[in-house]
This record gives C-alpha cells, structure tokens and sequence, in this order.
C-alpha cells in the first residue's frame, strides 16, 4: 500500500526519534537512512538531505550518535557512517516513552487507535 507523502509539519518534534531509532540496529549512512525510513513507513516519510544532514550534525553534536568517514566495498568516494552512542540509546528509550504517552493522549482525544 502506497500512502500520501507526508505533511512537513507532522514531522516536527518527531524527526529525532525516527533518526535515533533507524540507527538503532546498525550503522547507516545519510542514503541508507533516506531509504530505510521510507521503506518503513511505506513511503510516507521521504526525507530530504536539507532536512536529514542538519538533524544528523545536531544529533552528532548532542553526542547522541557518532560519524565517521568510511569507504563502501562499492566504490566511490567515502560516506560518513552514523552510529548510535550509549548516550543516543538512552534518548531513543527516553524519547520512546514520550512519545507514547502523546500517543495514548491523542488516543484519548480522538478515539480509536493511533
């Protein structure tokens, strides 16, 4: 099933916790990360380098996850290769749980499920 492209301002207050908990399993440069979050969400959210690069130097600089420069077994020039850190691990748990909790409450507004 193929859903409408996103609205941007769904993803305000939300795009640091899609980008922690892509990274959670496995290192992933900026491509794999685009890529990885649209095929999740079936193409909903279909993340632009404008958007992804500033939020990734954020998340890098609140030492939430770590970049490095590696060459790829394909060729080319290196990509910077971004890994959660055991300090990012605690604010995907951290930002998880509030984000649940906003979920229930909107639940609770509108009924149904979210």
């Amino acid at each position: 099933m193929n859903t409408p492209a996103m609205d941007p301002q769904q993803l305000k207050g939300h795009l640091d916790l899609l980008l922690l908990a892509t990274l959670e399993d496995s290192p992933r440069y900026g491509g794999q990360i685009i890529a990885d979050v649209q095929a999740a969400t079936d193409g909903f959210f279909n993340l632009r380098e404008g958007t992804l690069y500033p939020a990734l130097h954020r998340l890098e600089k609140a030492g939430w996850i770590s970049g490095e420069f590696q060459q790829l077994p394909r060729g080319g020039s290196p990509v910077k290769v971004y890994t959660l850190t055991p300090t990012g691990r605690t604010e995907l748990r951290e930002q998880r749980e509030k984000y649940e909790r906003f979920a229930s409450a909107v639940r609770g507004v509108i009924g149904g499920s979210v």
